[in-house]
């Protein structure tokens, strides 16, 4: 009877151990269960992504507003564009926002940071943010102050 106690205790623990895992997973990708709430677009050109990927999140002060649903090059400015589905509950953004590509964790993760700005107009679907900053890339800083060095001496 103690065996038959122990062989259930280790089941369940495995099985929770199993669903623990799977949540984690879901919540490390970038996949949400709950897709449900009202979003608009938002459009921005970037020169370099960095390794921004689709469904990246959109975050503003820290807090995720929105995710990455597209990205493409726009073969008329040579650039990369990114769509944006931004929650509605953030309606406000203003017309001079900006949005930078930025880095968090250990692992590298990218993200698009907006910060608002102070115009009293806002942003609506489909509209474009004008002020953005592209990703820094290691190797390019790298390159540069190879360069500076070389030139120095």
């Amino acid at each position: 009877m103690r065996m038959r106690y122990i062989e259930l205790a280790v089941g369940g623990f495995m099985i929770l151990a199993i669903v623990a895992l799977v949540l984690m997973a879901f919540r490390v990708s970038g996949l949400a269960m709950n897709t449900s709430g009202e979003t608009y677009t938002i459009k921005a050109r970037f020169e370099n992504l960095g390794g921004l990927t689709e469904r990246a999140k959109v975050s503003m002060a820290g807090v995720t507003i929105g995710k990455v649903t597209k990205i493409y090059l726009d073969p008329e400015w040579y650039a990369a564009v990114v769509e944006m589905e931004i929650d509605k509950s953030m309606s406000t953004l203003s017309i001079d926002t900006s949005a930078s590509i930025l880095t968090a964790g250990l692992l590298g993760e990218k993200y698009i940071g907006l910060s608002v700005g102070a115009e009293a107009d806002y942003m609506a679907d489909g509209d474009w943010v004008q002020d953005t900053q592209s990703a820094i890339v290691l190797e390019e800083l790298i390159s540069r102050f190879m360069f500076s060095k070389a030139e120095e001496s």
